[in-house]
Parts: C-alpha cells; sequence; structure tokens
C-alpha cells in the first residue's frame, strides 16, 4: 500500500446545464442559461410550413424580473453570463441565450446516479453537494501497485500517479455510463489541491497535482481559488498586495497571523503552500433541510394570497419528500422570508414530538407565519425543518422518495 495519500475531487461539468442538455438535445452547442420559474418552461409548436411540431424555447431578450441565473452552458460563459448573475444583466450580454426553468428534482435524480456509480467502485467517499464529491483513493491506488520494496523512491511516486490517474479514469467512464454527463477530476496529495486541480481543465478533465507541483501551477493563480478564501479576505490581501497564491506563500507566517488573527492566518499560510490535513469524511448527519424559492415579482400577502398559499404547501411538500427520501423527522419547523427592501426575517417553532409529513409541517410553519408582520411585498419565501431523527419510515410517506 503506498503511504503516499491520494485524494480525487470529483465535479461534475456545468451540472444542472448538462442536465438541461440531455432532455433538450436540440440546444447543444447553444448558449443555454438556468434560472427562474416554470413560466419559461419550453412549448410544444407546429411549423406553419411543414406541420412538423417542435420545441420552443424562452431567450434572455427583452427578458425583466430579477431572477438570478443558476448556472451556464460553457457557450453562455464564453459571452460573459455566469452563475448568479441577474438574468436582465445576463440579457445584456447574450440577449438570444435560451433561458430554462430550474429543475431542482431532476438535478437531485441525477445526482444519485453519479454519486451511485462512484461507490461501486470506491466507498470512499465524502458528499460535497449535489455536483461534487471527494473521494480517498490511497486504498485503490495502493491495492494496484507492485509490491518491489527495492524501486527507487522517485519511480515509486510516479507508479502512484500513474495507478491514480488511471482509476480517475475509471471513475469517468463509470459516471458517464451512469449519467451521459462528463465531469472533470482532480487528483492530489489533499483536498484543498485535489479541488484546485479539478477546476485547472474543465470541461471533461483529469488532473495531477503533486506537491511538487504546487509552485509550479497554483503560484500564478488569484488567491480566490483557495476555497476557503472570500471576497472580503481578498479585498484585504489585495490592499496588502498579495493577488496570488504564490505571493501569499511567500508572505511571513507571523505576520498573516497578525493581520488576520490566529486561526485564520496560519490557515493562511499553510493553504499557499497547498498544505491540508483533512482527511475524506464519508458520512456526517445533516443539521437540517429546507427548500426556499424567490419569486419572480414581490408578492403581497394580501393581494397574492392564493398564489403564496400555493407556494408555501408545495415548499412543505417538497420538504416532506425530502425527509422520506433521506429517512429522516424533525421537531423544528421554521420559515424564511426576504422582503422587497432585502430585509430577511427567520422564525421557528420546536414541537413536542418530530414529524414528517407535509400536513404537519405546513401546519408548524403556518402558525411560524402569524408571528411576522407581513405588510411588505415578499420576494423569498423558505420553509426549513431541523433537530432531525433517523427514522426507518417516515410516518405517512410511502416510503422514501425516489
Amino acid at each position: 500500500m503506498s503511504a503516499l495519500r491520494v485524494i480525487a475531487h470529483l465535479d461534475m461539468d456545468a451540472f444542472y446545464a448538462s442536465v438541461e442538455l440531455l432532455r433538450y438535445p436540440e440546444l447543444r452547442g447553444r448558449p443555454v442559461v438556468i434560472g427562474g420559474g416554470r413560466a419559461h418552461q419550453p412549448q410544444w409548436e407546429t411549423d406553419p410550413g411543414g406541420g412538423e411540431r417542435r420545441r420552443r424555447f424562452a431567450t434572455l431578450r427583452g427578458y425583466a424580473g430579477r431572477g438570478v441565473i443558476t448556472t451556464a452552458t460553457y457557450e453562455a460563459r464564453a459571452l460573459g453570463v455566469n452563475s448568479a448573475m441577474g438574468m436582465m444583466k445576463a440579457a445584456a450580454k447574450a440577449p438570444d441565450a435560451v433561458l430554462l426553468p430550474v429543475d431542482f428534482d431532476e438535478y437531485r435524480k441525477y445526482s444519485r446516479l453519479f454519486k451511485a456509480a462512484v461507490r461501486a467502485l470506491t466507498p470512499q467517499v465524502e458528499d460535497r453537494g449535489i455536483d461534487e464529491i471527494f473521494i480517498d483513493l490511497t486504498e485503490v491506488v495502493g491495492a494496484r501497485l507492485p509490491t518491489d520494496e527495492e524501486s527507487d523512491p522517485d519511480d515509486a511516486e510516479r507508479n502512484v500517479w500513474w495507478c491514480a490517474r488511471e482509476v480517475a479514469a475509471e471513475l469517468k467512464r463509470a459516471v458517464k455510463e451512469a449519467t451521459g454527463l462528463s465531469c472533470s477530476v482532480g487528483l492530489a496529495p489533499n483536498k484543498l489541491i485535489a479541488k484546485i486541480a479539478s477546476e485547472l481543465d474543465k470541461p471533461d478533465g483529469l488532473t495531477v497535482v503533486t506537491d511538487r507541483d504546487v509552485a509550479t501551477r497554483l503560484a500564478p493563480l488569484s488567491v480566490r481559488r483557495l476555497n476557503g478564501v472570500g471576497p472580503k479576505s481578498a479585498a484585504k490581501l489585495a490592499r496588502l498586495g498579495i493577488a496570488t497564491i504564490g505571493e501569499l506563500a511567500q508572505a511571513d507566517r507571523a505576520w498573516l497571523v497578525q493581520q488576520f488573527g490566529a486561526s485564520y492566518g496560519r490557515w493562511l499560510a499553510d493553504a499557499a503552500r497547498g498544505i491540508d490535513e483533512r482527511p475524506v469524511v464519508t458520512y456526517s448527519e445533516p443539521k437540517s433541510i429546507s427548500r426556499e424559492t424567490t419569486f419572480e415579482r414581490d408578492l403581497h400577502a394580501v393581494r397574492d394570497k392564493a398564489q403564496l398559499t400555493r407556494i408555501f404547501t408545495r415548499l412543505c411538500e417538497q420538504v416532506a419528500a425530502d425527509l422520506a427520501r433521506k429517512r429522516y423527522v424533525g421537531r423544528t419547523v421554521g420559515i424564511k422570508l426576504r422582503f422587497e427592501d432585502f430585509s430577511t426575517v427567520t422564525r421557528d417553532q420546536t414541537l413536542a414530538a418530530p414529524v414528517g409529513e407535509a400536513a404537519a409541517i405546513r401546519r408548524a410553519a403556518g402558525e411560524c407565519l402569524k408571528r411576522v408582520d407581513l405588510a411588505r411585498r415578499i420576494r423569498l419565501l423558505g420553509v426549513r425543518i431541523g433537530t432531525l431523527e433517523a427514522v426507518a419510515r417516515v410516518p405517512g410517506s410511502s416510503g422514501p422518495a425516489q
């Protein structure tokens, strides 16, 4: 077995958009953005010339509203359109980009498929979200290595990474066969470097960054590439004359501690040098389960009561379905509202006994809603349930949702 840790970060390529292209293959090669509600659902129409039926897709041209892009195809990104960008701004950059609504149920289905394909090859998987995972390949790679203890250390290390690349290629093929989707894999001695590596050659990349490569591959990159350096930290580093990972690695550790505090300063010093000892965590209990939605226009609690009621009930049903699928019940039900002035309020209620049924969640969430002043228009509504307990089957459900 190899003493060298081999960590992979597998990241699905433009995941939501790629799932949509499986459903609408005629959109391949076109700029496509995902975001907004069902109002942008494709519609069937008949070609007046030949009578052939075809799908008609909405575009960003003339879009008016506050929708935000969830993700975009690489063709759309080439036009300057990116996730988290307002769709009105995106419309100015790419008016002819196709606009599709978000379909989280479909994305979750493909998420389960790709993760199952990976776990069939190796169980050491850390779930990091709907479209990315970390994988500890140390044992898998070690089992494939020759047992020649007399080999040169440099040759031994080369064999490790050659074998790791072979395993990663197998993982990529398994994901492709299970889903029809491509992914990018980064291989490195730790999670920090592996995540950066997976982003270097997207899409459909397979990139190895060893300890020896850190100085050459990572040094020129922006400090924002370090998972843990956000906009505020990057701005402060820029004011201090540090823009790249290489410049950060040259900074004195004690000075970084002085500027950023003991814990974060030490982490910055280590991260810039590619040091990360975190293990791949194969299992962790969720703290809460939630669903929320941002409206295309602000809704009024009285004039739009019927619409709000439907949305509120649907969110509770989605939370209940998530609980059933993951086999949890919860005791703390809460709501989240964001108003037209962007102020946000939350309310929650802890129940005497855990619940999982949509009706029970709806009743508790409704009680929370009564404690909120609804004079202002609402732009976002969310429902969550916490204080979770694992169960064999959620009461009132027909079993875990598929």
